[in-house]
């Protein structure tokens, strides 16, 4: 009788797949929310306040989405326009993964507003958000050997993408005591024949600085110099409150090619929508050939774009959008910056280079020394949401230990509050025989 009980073994030969372990945004967030007492109802901490109860709301200012505030929300035009979108039951369907023409049209015209040439809608690419605009754009570069080279601080997706694609990632500083300008010696000193590309992000996150046109205009030359494109990240574009103002780096792709990437998700007050784009700026066809267009078609066939209504409906919220919405939002911003600089001056162990001039966020750097009980930024950040249940993003996140990311795009009074809660926790863990 044959064994029924008998197996066959199959060895399978694969490599260990291994997962990066570049850290997220996202993912040191989730963990500091995780470590404040949720264990009651609708994630409050009680005090017990004069025998009475005190409810104390949890306040993030780690996170760059200003939508959770009632005082950050878009224009009706925007709104309008996806309804419209929708009930036209015309946009249910499949688009071309590269976006739908008249979404990459309008894209186009809007970024040619800064340029002093037209952008063709051939040259657009919708993305599902800028971080897909990312992906693809470390994707189709990336070839054996390479290396990219990224600002610190910077945006963590960059090399978390990098990882996935074997890109080894060098970086750059930038410079806080210089307005955080890029130190563009360290870039010729780090670029070879294998650099793919150098990353700038303006306006900046995460140190709200907004370079400068002569600055630019230097990166630029320093980018031909060392014979590599530049990935310009404007996902912040336009917001720029300060004494710089927002200049696209398209306006110097004369001189080396530029990648655009941005979005709708800031300036528009959208970022759950998921719209964005990756656009080359190459009037001279220095970096654009068909074999590099068809390379971004295939990557986006393998990914696809934001959802087709809300496609549909971007040429009307780019074209119904009035000026006056974008003033106020800024307004709201610059506000909420001053607020922030202000308050952080009368908090011990906290020092702040930089008054934000842009996007929603400030690097703020912790003088350890005058901190008993603290052993770094992380250290601080967790001890923070337990005790004070303020999320504030460490600068390790970034790329910068000992130094802290506070976004500032929330209600003034939240703010204050967060800020208030902040002052009180330093002072607790301040060394009192170094503060006196």
């Amino acid at each position: 009788m044959e064994n029924m009980g008998s197996q066959t073994n199959i060895s399978f030969h694969t490599k260990q797949v291994e997962t990066p372990t570049n850290i997220t945004i996202k993912g040191i967030l989730g963990l500091l929310m995780d470590s404040i007492d949720v264990g009651r109802v609708q994630n409050l901490l009680t005090d017990n306040v004069d025998g009475g109860e005190k409810k104390r709301e949890v306040i993030s200012l780690g996170i760059g989405d200003p939508t959770a505030h009632s005082c950050f929300h878009t224009t009706a035009a925007a709104k309008e326009a996806v309804v419209e979108s929708l009930l036209l039951d015309k946009f249910n369907g499949y688009a071309p993964t590269t976006g739908l023409p008249t979404t990459r049209k309008a894209i186009a015209s809007y970024l040619s507003r800064d340029l002093p040439y037209d952008l063709s809608p051939e040259d657009v690419y919708v993305t599902a958000g800028c971080t897909q605009a990312i992906e693809t754009t470390v994707s189709i570069l990336a070839k054996p050997n390479c290396n990219i080279l990224l600002p610190r601080p910077g945006f963590p997706t960059y090399a978390l993408c990098a990882a996935f694609r074997n890109v080894e990632v060098r970086y750059y500083d930038l410079l806080p005591e210089n307005n955080w300008q890029v130190d563009l010696k360290a870039i010729e000193d780090l670029a070879d024949q294998n650099t793919i590309a150098i990353v700038l992000i303006n306006p900046g996150n995460p140190c709200g600085n907004v370079f400068s046109y002569q600055h630019l205009e230097k990166i630029a030359e320093t980018a031909k110099r060392v014979k590599t494109l530049i990935i310009a990240d404007e996902v912040y574009g336009h917001l720029a409150f300060g004494e710089n103002p927002f200049i696209s780096m398209g306006l110097f792709s004369s001189v080396t090619p530029i990648l655009t990437l941005g979005s709708l998700s800031k300036r528009w007050l959208i970022p759950g929508w998921r719209l964005g784009w990756l656009v080359i700026n190459d009037p001279n066809c220095i970096f654009k050939s068909p074999k590099i267009v068809e390379r971004i078609k295939k990557y986006c066939d393998i990914g696809g774009g934001p959802a087709t209504f809300i496609q549909a409906a971007v040429p009307k919220i780019i074209e119904s959008t009035k000026e006056d919405f974008f003033r106020n939002t800024l307004k709201m911003l610059k506000k909420s910056s001053d607020i922030c600089y202000e308050k952080i001056q009368d908090i011990p162990c906290i020092n702040c280079p930089y008054k934000s001039q842009g996007s929603m966020v400030v690097m703020v750097k912790l003088n350890l020394a005058l901190l008993h009980d603290i052993s770094d930024d992380i250290d601080f950040c967790f001890k923070l949401a337990k005790e004070e249940s303020v999320i504030l993003l460490p600068g390790t996140a970034v790329g910068l230990k000992n130094w802290l990311r506070i976004t500032f795009a929330v209600e003034p009074s939240f703010l204050e509050e967060g800020l208030r809660r902040l002052k009180s926790f330093c002072l607790r863990h301040s060394n009192p025989i170094l503060m006196n």
